[in-house]
């Protein structure tokens, strides 16, 4: 007779180490089997098996678009990206309360209510981001951007987010960083009150101190919610004419801005 507790301890690792990839997934989103497996200690066999498995189930689905960063020569790999349903499986009972809730203060009150709302509720968020972000600054003896931002996912991830930073226009006067967020745990919630990622990119702008753009967002139905933090443009060396003409508004540092006189 097979030995039974051998075989459920067997499926319970399988199960857990599936649900290791899903959330690698979500946390690193786009991402490839051949990053999963060097991240997750795991064989680019194992993980190829158990990311069929999470797209047989509907849990995620292959990347359309192109990755971020450069690429060399080949027919580039196969990424993959959370599905709706899977995002869902991170979402709690409370959320259809919350939801009711705010619409009924929207039409008891108004919707400047469910915006102050927000912003008190990613108000207390802030503080609990910036005094992880302060602390993780001061060990690194550093406050660069660069540091600032890869603190801020680290604190993000904390608080659920599944954060991570990625270096994107590398080499040009346009680089920056994609600030990445493959959980949001109000995304049910802010797919009918937008408010709630309004509030949260102001947020990231203020902790990091510089002029961000929201380039995509879960409760928008993208698979990852994507924020832009200008690296490069107007830092070091002064940018060509083409990069001024193709600079977006938000690339000047608030600091930057406030020094600049008039006739600068």
């Amino acid at each position: 007779m097979a030995d039974v507790p051998a075989q459920m301890a067997e499926v319970h690792d399988e199960s857990r180490t599936r649900d290791r990839v899903r959330h690698a997934v979500g946390e690193q989103a786009p991402v490839t089997a051949s990053v999963l497996a060097k991240d997750l200690g795991l064989t680019p066999a194992a993980v190829r098996r158990h990311l069929d498995a999470l797209e047989d189930a509907g849990l995620i689905a292959e990347h359309d678009g192109p990755l971020p960063g450069r690429r060399g020569r080949g027919r580039p790999a196969r990424a993959y990206v959370l599905t709706a349903l899977g995002q869902e499986q991170f979402s709690t009972s409370y959320d259809g309360v919350a939801t009711a809730a705010l619409h009924y203060l929207a039409d008891r009150v108004g919707v400047p209510a469910v915006e102050n709302f927000a912003e008190a509720q990613i108000a207390e968020l802030e503080t609990r981001l910036r005094e992880r972000v302060d602390a993780e600054v001061a060990e690194a003896g550093s406050d660069d951007l660069q540091t600032r931002t890869a603190a801020l996912a680290k604190a993000l991830s904390a608080e659920g987010y599944a954060a991570s930073t990625r270096p994107v226009g590398e080499g040009t006067g346009l680089a920056g960083l994609q600030l990445c967020q493959g959980h949001c745990p109000v995304r049910e919630v802010a797919v009918e009150f937008p408010q709630f990622c309004e509030a949260e990119t102001k947020a990231i702008a203020r902790i990091l101190d510089v002029h961000v753009q929201r380039l995509a967002t879960l409760a928008g139905g993208e698979h990852v919610c994507t924020t832009f933090v200008p690296t490069g443009a107007l830092g070091s060396a002064p940018p060509t004419a083409e990069e001024r003409a193709s600079a977006p508004p938000f690339i000047l540092r608030r600091d930057q801005r406030s020094s600049a006189g008039p006739d600068d």
